[in-house]
């Protein structure tokens, strides 16, 4: 009877833990336990031409663009129409818990270096689209999809589409590139995303709240595909790039601790044929443009053009 007692209450402990944890992590809320983590410091200057830029963003007639999901959510993005006419159109992610505004730094150099129209969605449960909840990735991968079909609508046949995502983004567009595509996307830029969100998930149970990933995850995962209709083994990026055909450069920094450099070495390995890997020295979870934006911009312009015409 004692050990009934024990088992039960240890039953009753998991599972509370793992609705707590699908509140923190998933549902879509406040992340304010993201807030002075030190793996994710900024350490911005003000002199730096490459951050965020509120002032641009706010100068620009951004269209505002509207979709239905597969599975009903109205999904918000902004779309930026190049200065001069052009058929080439970046789709740009933002990361976990952001916003496409957030973005504002590569929608710049997008618009203004290379003279793209740019769309910045944002994101199932994030900004102004719908969702009560965030999939890491894999259920805004046919999310992307839809945005890709609507930028061939309204642009044309003739299109040619990036995409670059950049953290919870770069494993969205990582995730989207496993998908049947169509011939219209010529080039993908990962910027540290992570191979799966178990493997993602699990590394930051230990990290952040010193707990072993077993039983956790597993029945955290169970509650996930209850509500939002997903299990943590499904949202692959690693099971995605593997069935990728498009060129994908994958970049990283060297001292990310929020999604370990390593996963990159892995997703490289595994990416398809046409792909380029970019390692920034020094650079933390997110800042690879900010730590050196040459190499970053050079590399990244440089991968393009060898794949649009």
């Amino acid at each position: 009877m004692f050990i009934t007692i024990i088992l039960f209450v240890l039953a009753a402990g998991i599972i509370g833990a793992s609705f707590y944890f699908y509140n923190v992590a998933i549902a879509r809320a406040d992340k304010s336990f993201l807030n002075g983590n030190p793996d994710l410091e900024v350490g911005a200057s003000a002199e730096n031409p490459y951050e965020r830029n509120d002032q641009w963003w706010e100068a620009q007639l951004f269209e505002d663009w509207s979709m239905d999901s597969e599975d009903g959510l109205r999904l918000h993005a902004y779309y930026l129409e190049a200065n001069q006419p052009s058929d080439i159109t970046v789709i740009i992610a933002h990361g976990y818990s952001g916003h496409a505004a957030l973005m504002t730094n590569f929608a710049q150099m997008y618009s203004e270096k290379l003279g793209y129209n740019v769309l910045l969605p944002d994101a199932r449960g994030h900004g102004r689209s719908g969702g009560r909840y965030i999939g890491f990735g894999w259920p805004e991968r046919r999310d992307y999809v839809g945005w890709i079909r609507r930028v061939i609508e309204n642009n044309g046949g003739q299109s040619q589409i990036i995409l670059h995502g950049v953290s919870m983004g770069g494993a969205t567009v990582m995730m989207t590139s496993g998908e049947s595509l169509p011939p219209q996307v010529k080039a993908i830029i990962e910027d540290c995303g992570y191979t799966s969100a178990k493997e993602q998930l699990a590394y930051q149970l230990k990290r952040m709240y010193k707990l072993p990933s077993f039983p956790l995850l597993q029945t955290t995962s169970l509650v996930t595909k209850w509500r939002a209709g997903y299990s943590f083994s499904e949202a692959s990026a690693l099971m995605q790039v593997k069935k990728s055909k498009t060129p994908i450069l994958f970049i990283h920094g060297d001292t990310d601790l929020f999604v370990p450099t390593a996963m990159v070495n892995e997703l490289y390995e595994q990416g398809p044929e046409q792909k380029e890997l970019l390692i920034i020295p020094g650079a933390g979870h997110g800042l690879a443009r900010h730590t050196d934006p040459e190499t970053y911009d050079r590399a990244v312009i440089g991968f393009i053009q060898k794949h649009i015409h």
